[in-house]
């Protein structure tokens, strides 16, 4: 298994390892990043987590494990101020990219894993009270559930 990106040699894949409460057990994510400095093993998370606890652009410290053949997260050297939340669809006959795009016209965007789950990534910038207060709305209807897994402190209220 190959860590780096053949499209792009800047980008290498970090896995990182947690307890899954949804699982009941230890599972792995893998996450592109880019290299920001490797002999400090420092990298910039390139796409929205699905389930680990980390945010887009947020860098962290990796380092190669020779046993698994691949650069295993250690710790978060620098937060981004983005937050990552998880979306479940909780309805039948709901479309995920159209509850997607609601998200989408709030400035956030959104990575889909599979049909009923996808993942939002709120920039720094953006006031997360419009969002917040949607993903409530949603919720009080039954229509998704939601997790802030890796909420910024740019975020709360």
């Amino acid at each position: 298994m190959s860590i780096i990106n053949p499209c792009n040699i800047d980008s290498v894949k970090i896995a990182f390892s947690f307890h899954s409460n949804v699982l009941e057990e230890w599972t792995v994510e893998t996450i592109w990043a880019q290299i920001v400095d490797t002999k400090k093993g420092f990298y910039k998370i390139d796409n929205i987590p699905f389930y680990a606890s980390a945010a887009l652009d947020d860098v962290v410290h990796a380092e190669y494990d020779d046993a698994q053949e691949r650069l295993i997260y250690k710790e978060t050297v620098e937060y981004s101020g983005n937050s990552t939340i998880q979306v479940a669809i909780m309805t039948e006959n709901t479309d995920t990219n159209g509850i997607r795009d609601i998200f989408a016209t709030l400035g956030c965007e959104s990575e889909k894993f599979k049909e009923g789950y996808f993942v939002v990534n709120v920039p720094a910038e953006i006031n997360y009270l419009p969002i917040k207060s949607r993903l409530s709305d949603l919720q009080k209807k039954g229509i998704i559930d939601y997790a802030e897994s890796c909420l910024s402190e740019n975020h709360w209220y």
